[in-house]
């Protein structure tokens, strides 16, 4: 009895599935952002971001070209999105202050671009990085925001008090602050802010 000849598979064979290269170029860097976060600049590796993202090292090195370059992105996309600065000058003050405290409370997303400045911060080369991506975003637009002169030395003391806040109540836990009226905060922030933010009167 011969034997019967093998079918041909019903249908066109399966087509590769073509690689998503703006979702796996994302991917690395929600990767990058949680790492350098976490751990700083020198503290990740790119092994490490390449394996969270489920890319190959190599894979890393051909989107971004660096580790260096990796964290600069890295930078511009943390430090891009309004957080903290809000985009009424009306307001500004309270909802800086608001916001502020909210995202220092103790159930805060702990992804902050803050942190992602003070862990890099020990590297001359990511501090500078961080420097350059704090003034080109947050500081610019605060800057240009306010009236009146000294505008980016006042928006750079406002950003230098929102800095320490956020270290002495999110990082180092300081009990007063942690502890303090959610509320009563935000007004004495805001009387801070205000101070820095608002058109000084002349003299």
């Amino acid at each position: 009895m011969e034997s019967e000849s093998p079918q041909p598979p019903s249908g066109p064979p399966a087509a590769k599935r073509p690689r998503n290269a703006a979702a796996t170029r994302e991917a690395i860097l929600r990767s990058a952002v949680e790492a350098f976060t976490r751990v700083g600049y020198d503290g990740a590796g790119v092994r490490d971001i390449a394996k969270e993202a489920g890319v190959t090292a190599m894979l890393v090195n051909r989107y971004f070209g660096s580790k260096e370059q990796l964290f600069a992105e890295t930078v511009d996309a943390s430090f891009a999105p309004r957080t903290v600065v809000t985009d009424d000058p009306a307001t500004l003050s309270r909802d800086i202050a608001k916001s502020l405290v909210d995202r220092t409370g103790p159930e805060a997303d702990h992804l902050s671009p803050f942190l992602l400045m003070l862990r890099s911060a020990p590297n001359p080369r990511t501090a500078e990085i961080a420097r350059a991506g704090i003034e080109r975003h947050v500081e610019r637009e605060l800057t240009g925001m306010l009236t009146g002169e000294q505008a980016r030395e006042r928006s750079a003391l406002a950003l230098a008090v929102i800095a320490g806040v956020w270290l002495m109540r999110k990082v180092i836990g300081d009990t007063a602050l942690v502890e303090a009226d959610a509320d009563d905060l935000t007004r004495r922030l805001e009387d801070v802010l205000r101070v820095l933010l608002e058109d000084p009167e002349p003299k």
